[in-house]
């Protein structure tokens, strides 16, 4: 799990830069990687979301929420991106 978190700093620092691309690259294979984590879902949710792509976003926080009901974030997103 730490190379988890330590990918997720990594991802948000591309993002920071404006390297959303390649920050959802990198989102996509902890997808692949770790497919019941509502956490990964969630933060490629908000990578699609930053690069304008609302219904990438809405598909990945609806998966986010599907794995934990009481994500709050992905709560919250859908309710802004609907």
């Amino acid at each position: 799990m730490a190379g988890l978190v330590r990918t997720k700093l990594s991802n948000y620092y591309l993002i920071g830069a404006g390297k959303i691309n390649e920050a959802i690259e990198i989102f996509k294979l902890n997808v692949i990687e770790f497919p019941e984590s509502a956490n990964v879902y969630d933060s490629l949710g908000e990578a699609f979301m930053k690069n304008g792509d609302n219904k990438l976003a809405i598909k990945n926080y609806e998966e986010s929420l599907k794995l934990n009901p009481n994500n709050e974030n992905a709560i919250k997103m859908l309710k802004e991106l609907k």
